[in-house]
C-alpha cells in the first residue's frame, strides 16, 4: 500500500531546475529539509531534490519522539539543540507541527533493566540532562497502570513529541518561504565530479552545478555513495508502527518497555510500535557488512529478525543496479517511495498488548498501520561528515531511528559543514573514517 500520509499525487514542490546553486541537498526527509532551511537562512542559493515526495519515507513513518533520553553521549548536545529548534519552528508555524513537551519514559520490567538505565544516567548527568530514575510506586501511579508489572522507569520530563507526517512537509514550506528551492519527483542520478571535486548533481531532468552537495538520503545513501566508490557499512531494517482510532487521554509520557512503545497523537489516537523489533532482509551489502554488525548482534539489545532477499527495487535487492550513467534511469527513479508495508502479525499483537495494559480503554481499534526502512550503522551512531574522497560532499545518514527528533540540529550541522563553517559541535564520534581507520567501534547505549 502507499503510505497513507503522503501519496504520489500532485507534487507540492515543483518548477524548473536552476543552472547553478551554492548548495544542493539530496533527500527530502527531515535532515535534508532542515539543511536546506538553514542554508537558505544563511543567504545561500539552495536546491533540495527529492526523488519521491517530501518526508514520504522514514521521516513520516517514525514514532514522533523528540528525545534526549537514551542517546549516545555525543548525541546529547545535538538532541538538546534539536529540542530548542523544534520549539522555535513550531512557534513559527503557529503550532502546526504538533510539538509538545510530554516527557519520555523507559519502563523497566526487571532490576537489570533499571541498572542499565542507571548506568546511562550516571554518565549523562554530566551533560545536564533532567532525566531521573523513578521507583515502582511512582511509576505505577504516573503510568496509570493498575498492576505491578513495571518495577520502575527512566523519565526525562523535557523530552517531546511531534507529528511527523505533518511536521516535515510544513518545515519544507518554511524553507521554501525563506528562499530554498525544493523539487519533488526529481531524482539525483549521480554526482557531477570534475578533477576529483564534486561540482554538482546530475538529475533525471539535467545537471545542476553546485559549490557543495549534502547527501541526506536515508536508506538510499549508501547506494549513491557506492556508485562513486565510497563504501559505508549502512544497512536498512524494516520497522512497523500503527495508529489507533481515538481513545481517552491517559496523560501518559511517550513510553516504551521491552515489548511496546506508545504515545498519544494529536488526532486523539495512539501511535504504537514494537519496542526493539526490526526485520533485516538479505542482500549483497547485508552479507558484505555482516561481520562488522556481529558485535551489535551479540550485544542483544535489538530484536532483529532475518528475512529473505529484499524485494525488487529496494536499495540492496538482488539485481539492483550498482553502477549507472547519468543518462540511464537510476534505482532512485524505479522506486520513488520505499514503502515496505507493516508486519501484520505484529500489528495485531500491539493492539492486543495495549488493550491488556490499559483495559479501561475498552476495545482498541486500528486506524492505519505502516512500515518504514530505518537506516542503521553497526555502532548505532550516525555518519555526519565531509567525505574526504569526494571534496565538496557532506553526508548525513545512518540515523538509526533517531533522525526525526534530532533532524533539525543535524540539518543545521550539515548546512554549516557544506558552507565551510565550524558547526560548533564535536563530530569526531560521527566521522566517516571510523569504519576504515582501524578504530575500535564502540556501540551506543544498550538501553
Amino acid at each position: 500500500m502507499i503510505f497513507p500520509f503522503r501519496d504520489e499525487g500532485e507534487r507540492d514542490f515543483r518548477g524548473p531546475l536552476p543552472e547553478a546553486v551554492d548548495v544542493a541537498v539530496i533527500g527530502g526527509g527531515v535532515i535534508g529539509v532542515s539543511t536546506a532551511l538553514f542554508a537558505a537562512r544563511a543567504g545561500k542559493r539552495v536546491l533540495l531534490l527529492e526523488k519521491g515526495r517530501i518526508a514520504a519515507e522514514q521521516s513520516s513513518r517514525n514514532w514522533g519522539w523528540i528525545r534526549t533520553q537514551g542517546r549516545d553521549m555525543a548525541e546529547i548536545p545535538v538532541a538538546e539543540e534539536a529540542k530548542r529548534l523544534w520549539r522555535g519552528f513550531d512557534e513559527e508555524c503557529k503550532g502546526a507541527l504538533g510539538v509538545e513537551t510530554v516527557g519520555v519514559s523507559y519502563l523497566a520490567g526487571t532490576e537489570a533493566e533499571m541498572a542499565a538505565f542507571e548506568g546511562w544516567l550516571t554518565e549523562a548527568k554530566a551533560q545536564g540532562v533532567d532525566s531521573r530514575l523513578v521507583g515502582r510506586t511512582e511509576t505505577v501511579r504516573s503510568m496509570a497502570y493498575p498492576h505491578a508489572g513495571w518495577c520502575g522507569m527512566l523519565l526525562t520530563p523535557s523530552d517531546m513529541k511531534g507529528e511527523p507526517w505533518v511536521a516535515v512537509p510544513r518545515l519544507a514550506k518554511l524553507a521554501e518561504a525563506d528562499g530554498a528551492m525544493i523539487r519533488e519527483r526529481v531524482a539525483v542520478r549521480r554526482l557531477e565530479i570534475s578533477a576529483g571535486q564534486v561540482t554538482g548533481v546530475v538529475t533525471e531532468e539535467g545537471t545542476v552545478r553546485a559549490e557543495s552537495v549534502v547527501l541526506a538520503g536515508g536508506a538510499w545513501s549508501s547506494l549513491l555513495l557506492a556508485r562513486h566508490g565510497v563504501r559505508v557499512p549502512q544497512l536498512a531494517v524494516r520497522s512497523t508502527a500503527l495508529a489507533t482510532r481515538p481513545l481517552p487521554d491517559l496523560g501518559l509520557p511517550a513510553s516504551v518497555d521491552s515489548d511496546i512503545a506508545f504515545r498519544r497523537r494529536a488526532d486523539g489516537g495512539y501511535t504504537l510500535a514494537p519496542a526493539g523489533f526490526a526485520e533485516l532482509y538479505t542482500g549483497a551489502d547485508m552479507l558484505r557488512h555482516l561481520p562488522v554488525y556481529l558485535k551489535l548482534a551479540l550485544q542483544g539489545s535489538f530484536d532483529v529478525h532475518l528475512r529473505g532477499p529484499q524485494p525488487h527495487g529496494w536499495p540492496d535487492s538482488p539485481g539492483v543496479a550498482r553502477s549507472w550513467s547519468g543518462d540511464e534511469v537510476s534505482p532512485f527513479e524505479r522506486v520513488r517511495i520505499l514503502d515496505p508495508g507493516p508486519n501484520k502479525r505484529r500489528v495485531l499483537e500491539l493492539l492486543r498488548r495495549f488493550a491488556e495494559i490499559y483495559p479501561a480503554l475498552g476495545d482498541v481499534h486500528l486506524n492505519t498501520a505502516w512500515g518504514g526502512m530505518i537506516d542503521v550503522m553497526p555502532d548505532v551512531v550516525p555518519v555526519v561528515d565531509r567525505v574526504d574522497a569526494l571534496p565538496g560532499l557532506t553526508v548525513c545518514t545512518g540515523m538509526c531511528g533517531h533522525g526525526f527528533g534530532a533532524g533539525p540540529a543535524f540539518g543545521r550541522i550539515a548546512a554549516d559543514l557544506a558552507m565551510g563553517r565550524d558547526p560548533g559541535t564535536a563530530l569526531d564520534r560521527f566521522r566517516l573514517s571510523r569504519f576504515s581507520d582501524g578504530s575500535r567501534l564502540v556501540p551506543g547505549p544498550n538501553i
